[in-house]
Formats: structure tokens, C-alpha cells, sequence
């Protein structure tokens, strides 16, 4: 069909004058129909009127398989291809397969290392405008899309849904291999590469592969220092967003990720589920040199160092090797003198969390060691002399 309208910035033709007027507003950022409810603004109707269908709850389409519903039919149309396994879209690089159009062109720039969408705050480059959209709000605060059951704010509507399964406990995404069920179909996709041992990110500084792009982006972090995430509170600085907000709740004592047998409460939800398996005894992730079992796979990676005599963590000050990003972390405070953990008896503070737990049970009197005959000492006890009258 004949496009004769075309575009003077890009090329692209369209086949009427007001679908050419819509697509000039990608170029301009103009933005005139806006959300009275949240200010989104939209480059044209139809886009706010879907949009206005997130506050109200509105899913007037609904998918056969699994009675999910949407807002609009052509969400539908790509989440139906959840349940065929439709991927129309492939990279002609990686040959990887996608559900919709703009997914490809967006995974695209993964080879070529296109980001033309850039942060005005800090700069940072994205590979679509979207996902620029949702970094912005990092730096506003805003979270627009509030969960009902319990009023925690998201930055985007994904990730609110994805939070909704918490409540739920909706898993509709099951791994063919071990049938464990997940609440979003990207988790699933990351999961599936512990069985096929896949990990296409690999580190350029100590070759560590990973499994995802994020996870190795937060990685590297830890080669070049940087924190770019601070607490407002105490100004403790952090290498990814996730980890800023689990630590505010160390301030804000939200805890809301509850156990259902034992009551106890966590603040994320992996920790929970690393705690169920306290009640269980399940130790799925096995050590194929000395059959350790883990409750979790990251702590079965790091056991499988202590096999080897890798230590990929270098320090920048004395370029002394450590097996685990976190040791490399603790041995950089005796470099900065940095001393994190502050004893609430005393004024006295320490560079790690064992040092600090042990001087403050000086102040409470806990035993730490049982002798065979059944006495109990505190490591100071155990240091000081020990007088015995003459027979």
C-alpha cells in the first residue's frame, strides 16, 4: 500500500497525513493529551484513553488459556503468544526469537551498542524510550502505580503486576525441566539457564559470566567502586536500585515479606523463601565435588570456589585476591578505615558485622564457647587468668 506521507526527520512514510503528524511527535517529545490522574502525557488519544484503563482497573479483554485480563486487544495478542510459544520476531544476529516488533528492535541495539535515549540527570544511555521513562523516575521518586493490598508504589505497571503475584501467590510460568513455577515469564527464561549452564554476560575484567545483562552491569561495579544509589538517612551508598530500597527498610523496620509457618518476617522476598526451606529441609543446589547441598544456587556458586584456588576479586589498593565480592568489600575498610557497624552500648565501631556481634556480647554476657564439662565462657573470660588455690 502507498505511503506517500513521509517523514522529513526519518524517512518513514505513512499513509495519511494525521498518522505523519502522531509519528513527528517521537521526534519533537511533544506530548499534548495528558492523564488527569498521573500527568503521563501521550502523543495521541487512543494511547491515553488505554492508558486511563491502569487507575481505573479496567481489562476489558481477557485471554482464553488463562482468563488474564488487558486493557487494550493488542496486549492480548502478544501474551497469547505466551501460551503457543510464538516468536515471530528474530535477530538475524543471535537468532533469538520475540513476541513483538519493538522487542526486537530494542534487543538490536544489545549487538550494536546503540543507546540513543539518555538520562538528562546522569546521562545514562537506554536502548528505548520506555525504559529511559522508567529510569527518570529514580530520580523524581515518582511511583505511580500503587499496589491495592498493600500501597506500595512501582515505577512501572510491570513490575506492579509482577509484585501483585506476592498476594496471589500466582506462579503461571513453570520451568519444563523441574516444574518450578514463576511469577513473570523473563524470570523464567533466566532460570531455565541454570539447567542448560548458559551465561552469555561475561565480566571483561575477571572473565565471571553471568546470566543476565543486570547482574553483570551490578558486577562490575565492583571492580570500578562505584555506588551511585544513596540513603537518604545515613548516606550508605549502593551499586544497584534493588539493594537501595531493601536498605531503607533497615530504617523503616517494613518488613513485608511474612513466613506462613512461623510468623517470622524478612524484608525481600528472597529471603523468605530461603527461609522456608529451614521448615522443609529442601537443599535443591548440590556441590558435585563434596555433595554440599545449598538452599540457593548463588550460595552453591560461591561454595564451588572454595574448590578451586580462584580469587577473582582484586583489591584496587594492594591488588590482594579474594573468592567472593563481599570479602573484597570488608577488606576495603582497612584501606578507607571505614567502620560501618556501631556498637549501641558503647561508642566503639567495627568493620564488620561478626566483629561488632561479638564485642556486644562483652555487654550482654552471652557465652560464645561450651567446654566439654559444660561451662560456658565469653571469648573475654576465656583470655583472662584463672587463679586456683594451693591443695
Amino acid at each position: 500500500m502507498e505511503k506517500p506521507w513521509k517523514c522529513e526527520d526519518c524517512g518513514k512514510g505513512f499513509r495519511a497525513p494525521c498518522e505523519l503528524e502522531r509519528h513527528q511527535r517521537s521526534h519533537t517529545g511533544e506530548r499534548p493529551f495528558t492523564c488527569s490522574q498521573c500527568e503521563k502525557g501521550f502523543t495521541d488519544i487512543s494511547s491515553l484513553r488505554r492508558h486511563k484503563r491502569v487507575h481505573t482497573g479496567e481489562r476489558s479483554f481477557t485471554c482464553s488459556q488463562c482468563e488474564k485480563g488487558f486493557t487494550d486487544i493488542g496486549n492480548l495478542r502478544r501474551h497469547e503468544r505466551v501460551h503457543t510459544g510464538e516468536r515471530p520476531f528474530t535477530c538475524s544476529d543471535c537468532g533469538k526469537g520475540f513476541t513483538q516488533l519493538s522487542s526486537l528492535q530494542g534487543h538490536q541495539r544489545v549487538h550494536t551498542g546503540e543507546r540513543p535515549f539518555t538520562c538528562s540527570q546522569c546521562e545514562k544511555g537506554f536502548t528505548d524510550i520506555g525504559n529511559l521513562r522508567i529510569h527518570e523516575r529514580i530520580h523524581t521518586g515518582e511511583r505511580p502505580f500503587i499496589c491495592f493490598q498493600c500501597e506500595k508504589g512501582f515505577a512501572d505497571i510491570g513490575s506492579l503486576r509482577r509484585h501483585e503475584r506476592v498476594h496471589t501467590g500466582e506462579k503461571p510460568f513453570t520451568c519444563s525441566q523441574c516444574e518450578k513455577g514463576f511469577n513473570d515469564i523473563g524470570n523464567l527464561r533466566r532460570h531455565e539457564r541454570v539447567h542448560t549452564g548458559e551465561r552469555p554476560f561475561t565480566c571483561s575484567q575477571c572473565e565471571k559470566e553471568f546470566t543476565q545483562i543486570g547482574n553483570l552491569q551490578r558486577h562490575e561495579r565492583v571492580h570500578t567502586g562505584e555506588r551511585p544509589f544513596t540513603c537518604s538517612q545515613c548516606e550508605k551508598g549502593f551499586n544497584d536500585i534493588g539493594n537501595l530500597r531493601r536498605h531503607e527498610r533497615v530504617h523503616t523496620g517494613e518488613r513485608p515479606f511474612t513466613c506462613s509457618d512461623c510468623g517470622k518476617g524478612f524484608t525481600r522476598l528472597s529471603s523468605l523463601q530461603r527461609h522456608q526451606s529451614v521448615h522443609t529441609g529442601e537443599k535443591p543446589f548440590i556441590c558435585s565435588v563434596c555433595d554440599m547441598g545449598s538452599t540457593q544456587l548463588s550460595n552453591l556458586l560461591k561454595h564451588n570456589v572454595t574448590h578451586t584456588k580462584s580469587r577473582p576479586f582484586k583489591c584496587s589498593d594492594c591488588k590482594r585476591g579474594f573468592k567472593s565480592s563481599q570479602l573484597l568489600m570488608s577488606h576495603q575498610r582497612v584501606h578507607s578505615e571505614e567502620r560501618l557497624f556501631s556498637c549501641s552500648h558503647c561508642t566503639k565501631s567495627f568493620r564488620t558485622s561478626p566483629n561488632l556481634m561479638k564485642h556486644e556480647r562483652g555487654h550482654t554476657g552471652e557465652s560464645l564457647f561450651t567446654s566439654p564439662t559444660g561451662k560456658r565462657f565469653t571469648r573475654s573470660s576465656l583470655a583472662e587468668p584463672q587463679c586456683h588455690s594451693q591443695q
